[in-house]
This record gives C-alpha cells, sequence and structure tokens, in this order.
C-alpha cells in the first residue's frame, strides 16, 4: 500500500484511512477433544490413528468452530458441487453477523458504504457474496463490490491494503469480510500426514472491517509483503471432487524464519520505528511453531503474542478472518502502534503497521 502525504494526487487532499470498526462471528464451537474421541480416532487407523492423537493434542487448539460438525454430518465423501451449496446456505448469516456488527462500531449505516471486499478461499458461488450481502444488508446500488480468493491465511492483509487505498483516494468508506468454512473441506482418511495436521488446526469463521476517512481508530500506515516463490509448493489449496485439499510442509517455518525479521525490521525503520516501539502484535497462528518462530526471530516477550496463541487455542485457525479477530481482541488493550502479520501460499508474508491516533 503506497503511502502519499495529505495534499498530493490529483488536486486535493488525500484522505487519512482508519480503523474505525471490527466485527466477529462463529459458527457453533466444539472442543478439540471432542472431534478427535468422536470422530477423528476413527477416520484414522493403525499407525496414522496414533500420529493424529499426538497432533491433535499438541496443535494448541482447545476448541474450534464448524458451520458443519463432523460429530453430526461426516463431509469427507460429499462432492465439491455439495460442498459448495452448503457452502451459501452457511455463509450468508455469517457475513451478515460480522459486517452489522463492524458497521455498528464504526457507527455507519450499510448506505454509508463505498466500497465492499469479500475476502473467501473456502467457496464459490455466483451471484457472489459480495453481491449477496450487500443486497441483504443494504448497501446502495453504486456500492462498489470485490471479491478476492484464493489469498488463504494472509487475504486480510492486503484486503485491508485496498480498502486504505480505496478511502485514501475516494474519501469513502469501505468494508472488508473475510469468511472462511474450512469445515466443508473435510477430507477421506488418509496415510498424510499433512492432512492430519491441517484437521487438527482449521476452523471456521467470519470477520469483517471498516476502514473510513476520518475519526476515532488505528490508522493503516502501511503494509508490505514477501514471497519466497521457491517454496511455492510448501503450502497448497487443491480443489478436487470432494472439495478443497490442503498441502501442507512442516518445511513452512523455516521459510517464516528465513525472511520475517527482515520485512518487519524494513517496514517499523521506513516509519521511524524499532521493533521495541510496537506495543501491540498481532500474529496469523498457523500453528505453534509459527508463533514460536515469530516470537524468536523478532526477539518478543511472551505477553507480546499472548493474544495470538489465545486465538489459536480459544477458535482455531479461521485462515484469513483470523488475524482481524486478534485485532478486535488487542483493542481493548489500546496499544499505540500494532504490527499485524499473516502467512499464506507462495509462501508469502504479509505485514501492516497501525498507529492509534
Amino acid at each position: 500500500m503506497a503511502r502519499r502525504p495529505a495534499g498530493e494526487g490529483r488536486g486535493h487532499v488525500v484522505a487519512e484511512a482508519v480503523l474505525a470498526g471490527l466485527g466477529t462471528a462463529f459458527p457453533p464451537a466444539v472442543s478439540q477433544a471432542d472431534l478427535w474421541d468422536g470422530f477423528f480416532v476413527r477416520h484414522y487407523g493403525g499407525v496414522q490413528r496414533a500420529l493424529g492423537a499426538r497432533i491433535f493434542r499438541n496443535a494448541g487448539v482447545r476448541r474450534r468452530h464448524a458451520a458443519v460438525s463432523p460429530l453430526i454430518e461426516d463431509v469427507s465423501g460429499w462432492s465439491t458441487a455439495r460442498r459448495m451449496r452448503r457452502y451459501l446456505t452457511e455463509a450468508l448469516p455469517l457475513g451478515k453477523a460480522a459486517v452489522g456488527e463492524a458497521l455498528a462500531a464504526a457507527q455507519l449505516q450499510p448506505s454509508d458504504v463505498g466500497m465492499f471486499a469479500v475476502c473467501s478461499c473456502t467457496g464459490y458461488v455466483t451471484p457472489g457474496l459480495d453481491i449477496l450481502l450487500a443486497r441483504d444488508l443494504g448497501m446502495a446500488p453504486e456500492t462498489q463490490r470485490l471479491f478476492i480468493g484464493h489469498m488463504g491465511c494472509y487475504a486480510a492483509l492486503p484486503g485491508l491494503g485496498m480498502a486504505a487505498d480505496f478511502t485514501r483516494s475516494r474519501g469513502r468508506p469501505a468494508v472488508l469480510l473475510c469468511l472462511e468454512l474450512t469445515s466443508l473441506h473435510l477430507q477421506p482418511s488418509t496415510v498424510d500426514a499433512e492432512q492430519i495436521v491441517a484437521h487438527s488446526l482449521f476452523s471456521d469463521a467470519a470477520a469483517a472491517a471498516v476502514v473510513r476517512p476520518a475519526g476515532p481508530g488505528y490508522r493503516l500506515v502501511e503494509v508490505a509483503s514477501v514471497t519466497d516463490a521457491a517454496s511455492a509448493g510448501y503450502m497448497t489449496w487443491e480443489v478436487t471432487d470432494q472439495g478443497f485439499r490442503m498441502g501442507l510442509s512442516s518445511r513452512v517455518p523455516d521459510v517464516l524464519d528465513k525472511h520475517i525479521a527482515d520485512l518487519v525490521q524494513g517496514l517499523l525503520a521506513r516509519n521511524g520505528l524499532a521493533v521495541s516501539d510496537v506495543d501491540g502484535w498481532a500474529v496469523h497462528p498457523g500453528g505453534p511453531r509459527i508463533i514460536d518462530v515469530v516470537q524468536a526471530r523478532l526477539g518478543l516477550p511472551d505477553e507480546a503474542v499472548s493474544q495470538s496463541r489465545a486465538v489459536l487455542a480459544g477458535h482455531g485457525n479461521c485462515s484469513s478472518p483470523t488475524v482481524l479477530t486478534i485485532l478486535d481482541a488487542l483493542a481493548p488493550d489500546g496499544p499505540r502502534h500494532v504490527v499485524a502479520l499473516a502467512f499464506g501460499p507462495g509462501l508469502t508474508i504479509y505485514a501492516t503497521l497501525l498507529a492509534l491516533g
């Protein structure tokens, strides 16, 4: 996200971009232990059963959310078409709740929204969620819309960058919705350890953010990213005849270890800051090792990543909504400077700097 001084551009003052409201919505919760004991212990056999028990126990997750719980419905044999039909049914009320909460927090009406963007990598419908939710929420027919798919867990941060760019250039509010229903992509039983890891971590959620040109909240200062294309095969999301299949290499933390310090320190240095000046951290908890690597590389104390660990424990890895959920949890503490970090296919790392006031 490029930064321009006020007054530069097309002959008018460039507006600020302020994160003015956040909203979250979750389907019913289920405990990690119940998921294992009530379903996955039978989903895997032999050596995989013992391995699965250990992976589930060490995932850092105590409970997760499932729009379609395997304790009630086993979707592992469903066709992709059937999963997509269910996606629409479950996604609309979740998205509406999250956006409604974010707009209320920002003290805006749906008709005030100039841009509505939706990020999701777990479902496809046409007309899209951006159109259907804009209609149901009462956004104006002139509201611009954008649907972004298959960025995975990091999607919220470039989404915020796009919303900020729109708000700066148009002087109008923008809304970003991140919505993922990973429970719809339960895969058939397999000996693949990567699938067991994915089944132990991922969860369902919706999170929305309102960006407006003025008012109280966090200014979106800068968004930065780096992609290590040599490791593109380490994280994949393949569309199959039985849903979307996650590929997740154990080497992902090694790639983060290589790049995270330079990315964050560069972002902060360009804005006259150091790691020690940041008093709020929203680190996407892709898993316990992900948080461990970021904490070690940046030299962060335990309390700096406590909210990230708490969100992983209480909600699981919800993919793109997760980092917004952590930002929402940080808000009552009112840190002055916040860095949000998220990671996904590419391998891609995104960092966003926010400043209060």
